[in-house]
């Protein structure tokens, strides 16, 4: 059995996430899906909390019919020290074979621990990026086109454009 590892903020999940996901899924037989920079919220690039990104996750993966026993999500707080980052992760997850980034750093710092770190097929992040979702948030633009439905259910069931519109005018400040 091939378990595989991919770590994203996911402030919001949005399409781009899913289908690499999907595409990584294709090539493992479980998958761990590490929700970074868990301890943040109520900021800028971190709007949304850990519990809320893991229950937007799960809907958009049921939302594509994805197997729940084909993935697990796990909060991932943040160290902030690279010498250190890679035994933490591994500290708090299940064993895993491969690494999925297209992070060069998180791939070089894995590769040099020696675990397999491999980068996954580009979707278009100049469209599908969480930046991009929560700009369209602030400017009341479409984001909706960019998150699964039932992630955009939830963002509305929390308030989440109110929030990020909150975050945004007391950074201005």
């Amino acid at each position: 059995m091939i378990t595989g590892l991919i770590i994203g903020r996911f402030q919001p999940p949005h399409k781009g996430h899913i289908t690499a996901i999907k595409t990584i899924l294709k090539k493992v037989d479980m998958l761990i899906i590490g929700v970074g920079s868990a301890q943040k919220c109520f900021f800028e690039n971190n709007p949304f909390t850990a519990g809320e990104r893991i229950t937007m996750l799960k809907a958009a993966l049921d939302e594509e019919k994805i197997d729940c026993s084909r993935y697990m999500l796990i909060p991932i707080q943040d160290v902030d020290d690279n010498r250190l980052w890679v035994h933490h992760v591994v500290s708090l997850v299940p064993k895993f074979d491969v690494v999925y980034t297209n992070d060069k750093l998180s791939n070089y710092l894995f590769k040099t621990a020696g675990f397999e770190s491999k980068f996954f097929e580009e979707y278009d992040r100049r469209v599908y990026s969480s930046t991009e979702v929560r700009r369209r948030m602030k400017e009341d633009k479409d984001w909706r086109a960019l998150v699964p439905g039932s992630v955009a259910e939830i963002i509305d069931d929390i308030k989440g454009v109110e929030r990020v519109k909150f975050i945004e005018a007391q950074s201005l400040k």
